[in-house]
């Protein structure tokens, strides 16, 4: 492709509203426009991108025996209704009505649409397994889009459904779909890793998420692992052993309230009361589903909202307002308890229950309560654990502790049961005639998104740096002063040779500077850059360079299709 031909506006400055380099990079190096808050154009060069990551997950998803589809991103509301899903998601969910008044939505996940399907095909037993698989567009209201392709609301998404018959049979499914994953994200030049997460909305017995890790703004959640990769998992699931050491007094002392004037926080009140952080109960007042509750956990540790919203099968959770939290208990910020709460639901974390004389708020301004316990002093509606794993955990089994890394997320895989298939009657007969549901799974991967993610890793000041296998070009060709016929006439015959050799290149035959297209081929960063110029083609030669190195290699003319050929394998 010549430059002259495509459209690719490069920008110098730095853009205001990208916060990631990732984003950055996107938008300056002309692959991406902003057209609505979380919404893109691609361009061109991007448009490539998505193409050639699009052709790997097809043939690995191809090799694993999956089948491809196309579903409608719209959808009407009766089958979500069906689901139970469009009253547990919330507001991310877009919903619409056609000119006929019939609710719809659009889709941000196609669970529904694909049980819908097999629910009137499927007969019997002989028919499975199956997979089904789509690359298509997703849509999801996200409440603050940001970082670019990393969390918009209108996105392309692989999406794949597995049904088998029993659960054997949807363990080996739900295995191929994990190995090609690995494959996938290898070929695409990330290190991923697969950590346990949270089901959420999309429900199941199970979920894996896989992580690229990574040490920048962008790592967007926190991955909880051994150092030996025994055990990982999303902090919002992650499980722990807690190895405090907690001093216990023998006996229950007597309540009591004290004043603490001036002292709301864990940090105040335990400098006020000369005790540890492990002897005071936190109480945070939640709303779930618009209706308060309490939440405790020890004073020295956080509330995992993920644990405590599944504890509770809320749709929606969030911290309960100023006010909300006075209403509830009487008392400003700081100084909520369980003590003579009334009309709340007390949810306790496990690590309270083995607490003796403990500090909690007194729902009254600039006051605590002093060796509480509980049972005798208040009770418990129910004990779940609700704290948030950190490092320096160990881990539920093995020995060690666990130590945090950031990570993005890439790629998920749920085992769904028959969460689906029993709701929406996607149903077989066995070999006997009996009648059961489908065994599902779904397993996504972010198209538009992983590009983005590779970006995170693989660029420099100058720019990008694409690995070779999703570039949208392998190789630029950058004659510096194409009014000179001497430079003009290599330059076609390498395109030429290339380009007939099935070699992907980005010819650059604008009539500007050299220092022009030196900045935007780092810009754009594709992986290898042939530039041709009067100095070295005095000797038959021409200038070869691999965009992630700083040598520049002299190469004569005759034997460039060889040399990129093999650069281009190194690359790999």
């Amino acid at each position: 492709m010549r430059w002259s031909q495509t459209y690719i506006p490069t920008l110098r400055e730095k853009q205001s509203d990208a916060e990631l380099i990732s984003h950055q990079l996107l938008i300056r190096a002309g692959y991406i426009r902003k057209l609505a808050a979380g919404v893109y154009v691609y361009l061109p060069l991007m448009q490539r991108v998505i193409e050639k990551f699009s052709n790997i997950v097809r043939e690995e998803m191809n090799k694993a025996g999956a089948l491809e589809i196309t579903m409608s991103v719209l959808c009407p509301a009766e089958l979500w209704q069906a689901s139970g899903r469009y009253e547990t998601v919330g507001k991310e969910l877009m919903r619409l009505k056609d000119r006929h008044d019939h609710a719809m939505l659009l889709c941000p996940t196609h669970e529904e649409t694909v049980t819908h399907l097999l629910a009137g095909e499927l007969k019997s037993y002989k028919q499975l397994p199956l997979n089904l698989y789509q690359i298509q567009v997703k849509f999801r209201d996200e409440i603050r889009p940001r970082f670019g392709l990393m969390r918009g609301r209108e996105f392309i998404m692989k999406d794949a459904y597995t049904f088998d018959v029993d659960e054997a049979s949807f363990n080996r499914s739900y295995q191929a779909m994990v190995d090609a994953y690995f494959a996938i994200f290898k070929r695409a030049g990330l290190d991923v890793i697969k950590v346990e997460s949270d089901t959420g909305t999309m429900g199941g017995k199970e979920a894996h998420e896989f992580m690229f890790l990574v040490d920048t703004e962008a790592g967007e959640e926190i991955i909880l692992t051994t150092k030996d990769g025994s055990y990982a998992a999303n902090v919002e699931k992650a499980d722990f052993r807690d190895l405090a050491e907690i001093k216990t007094d023998s006996e229950m002392k007597e309540m009591r309230t004290v004043d603490t004037p001036g002292a709301a926080t864990i940090e105040e009140v335990t400098a006020f009361l000369g005790v540890d952080p492990t002897r005071l109960v936190k109480t945070l007042i939640c709303m779930a589903d618009g209706k308060p509750v309490a939440a405790l956990v020890r004073g020295d540790r956080d509330l995992n909202e993920v644990k405590l919203k599944n504890a509770l099968s809320a749709s929606e959770l969030e911290m309960a307002s100023p006010e909300q939290i006075e209403e509830c208990t009487g008392a400003p910020v700081g100084f909520a308890g369980p003590v003579g709460l009334k009309d709340v639901p007390i949810i306790v974390d496990p690590l309270v229950t083995k607490l003796r004389n403990f500090v909690v708020g007194a729902n009254a301004n600039e006051k605590h309560i002093v060796n509480v316990n509980i049972d005798r002093d208040f009770k418990a509606t129910r004990i779940v654990d609700i704290t948030l794993a950190r490092a320096g955990d160990a881990p539920p089994v093995g020995d060690g502790v666990m130590i945090a890394k950031r990570g993005i997320e890439v790629g998920n895989t749920f085992m769904l049961g028959t969460k689906y298939s029993e709701s929406l009657g996607a149903k077989f007969l066995d070999a006997e005639g009996k009648e059961h549901p489908c065994i599902m799974g779904s397993y996504g991967i972010g198209i538009t998104r992983t590009p983005q993610a590779v970006l995170e890793k693989y660029h420099d000041r100058k720019g990008i740096i694409w690995p070779s296998s999703i570039a949208p070009y392998l190789v630029e060709l950058i004659p510096l002063n194409v009014q000179q016929e001497a430079q003009v006439q290599p330059a076609e015959a390498i395109y030429k040779t290339l380009t007939e050799a099935g070699i992907e290149v980005l010819y650059d035959d604008r009539p500007e500077r050299a220092g022009v297209k030196f900045n935007d081929a780092d810009l754009i960063g594709m992986p290898i850059r042939i530039t041709i110029g009067d100095k070295s083609l005095k000797e038959g030669k021409i200038e070869l360079k691999a965009r992630c190195e700083e040598t520049v290699e002299l190469v004569p003319l005759k034997e460039i299709l060889a040399k990129v050929r093999k650069m281009a394998e190194r690359l790999k």
